[in-house]
């Protein structure tokens, strides 16, 4: 079997189906990259047993069909030094040896056999199948993924939550001190659906949607979700469990709302917080007509800070605590310019929210208060 491949292109796209692979395995195969040729189209996949990505290219110059695989760390290394030029590969499917021939040189290794390869699931009769934006569910990925717990008690926790209707498709993440839910009306299910993604397969996904283009085609079934791309595939096995209500923890009415910029309110909390505490990071947050005292002390080290900054706020005066990493990770994953603040009294959940939300739009963030001493 022969087939000639431009060097860029066969190395970005192995490069991107690698993350998926683990760096120790049950399976030595899993090691490998599985490599077929049919019909022009040089197929590559990579997989950890749980999580399975596969891209294609089209080839113009080849000779013969096949199937086989080779190592992933090998070949990424020998391809990752060659400039942009054609290679040649040629392999001799009797005994799995692989000649690749460039501009000055060749090398030569071994290949494995692909019967060995477990086969990616196939999704059952009954599988649900949405269509978003590759841009929307990236959005909503990037948003929700820093809220994922990594809890072994509560699995459920551990990934993006998925609850599609016939109107929106909400993405939800919790760790049980923060909340993200990310509601979209550009796309919609013909039924009420929900699934939940792992954390590993949706940081895929992650870095994936940026290069794409178009529509993902998301296909699922109680077990397993396929995800189809213009260029990847992704088939993945879900987490299985019931979520939480997250709409129950939500405050339906808080009284108290502060809008403040976001850029001076990072900035304020990022000066400050290195004054608090470091085994609990609290800072305080206290409200007053238009103004917010951002306040952190560390009584065992004698240290201490304290900001104002300007805010539109006419309630009445309070202080609230909570963990200023928290709330930075919450701010930073907002793209307005301007966040209001929702409270409504210092025990219950502040709820986090852009003052313009974008268009077809509903994000919303949550965290838990933290008790404060005086």
């Amino acid at each position: 079997m022969k087939f000639i491949v431009s060097s860029t292109s066969l190395f970005s796209h192995l490069q991107a189906i690698s993350r998926v692979i683990n760096s120790k395995n049950s399976l030595t195969i899993l090691d490998c990259f599985l490599i077929e040729m049919q019909d022009g189209t040089l197929s590559m996949t990579a997989s950890d047993n749980e999580t399975t990505l596969s891209t294609s290219i089209e080839v113009s110059d080849y000779e013969g069909e096949g199937c086989f695989a080779v190592s992933s760390k090998t070949l990424l290394e020998a391809l990752k030094e060659i400039p942009e030029q054609p290679l040649s590969f040629q392999i001799n499917m009797d005994n799995l040896e692989i000649t690749v021939e460039y501009l000055n040189g060749k090398y030569s290794m071994m290949g494995q056999n692909a019967d060995e390869y477990p086969q990616a699931p196939s999704l059952g009769d009954n599988a649900v199948q949405v269509t978003m934006a590759a841009d929307t569910l990236l959005a909503g990925v990037n948003r929700c993924i820093f809220a994922t717990a990594d809890d072994e008690l509560r699995p459920v926790m551990n990934g993006i939550y998925f609850d599609i209707t016939t109107e929106s498709i909400t993405l939800v993440a919790s760790d049980g001190h923060k909340l993200v839910r990310n509601k979209t009306f550009m796309a919609r299910g013909d039924e009420k659906a929900a699934f939940i993604l792992p954390k590993k397969p949706a940081n895929l996904l992650k870095n994936l949607l940026p290069k794409e283009e178009g529509d993902v085609q998301i296909g699922f079934d109680d077990k397993n979700a396929m995800f189809t791309m213009e260029n990847y595939r992704m088939v993945c096995r879900l987490i299985e469990g019931r979520y939480p209500n997250y709409n129950s923890v939500i405050p339906s009415n808080n009284p108290h709302k502060a809008t403040v910029d976001r850029g001076s309110f990072i900035s304020a909390l990022r000066r400050v917080s290195v004054f608090s505490s470091q085994a609990s990071s609290l800072i305080k947050l206290s409200l007053s007509e238009n103004q917010m005292k951002i306040s952190a002390q560390d009584i065992d080290f004698s240290t201490s800070a304290e900001e104002t900054l300007a805010c539109q706020y006419d309630g009445t005066n309070m202080s609230i605590g909570f963990k200023s990493s928290f709330l930075i990770d919450i701010l930073n994953n907002i793209a307005a310019q301007e966040v209001i603040i929702e409270l409504a009294d210092p025990s219950r959940a502040g709820v986090i929210v852009p003052e313009q939300q974008e268009d077809n739009e509903d994000l919303l963030m949550l965290l838990m208060p933290m008790m404060l001493n005086d």
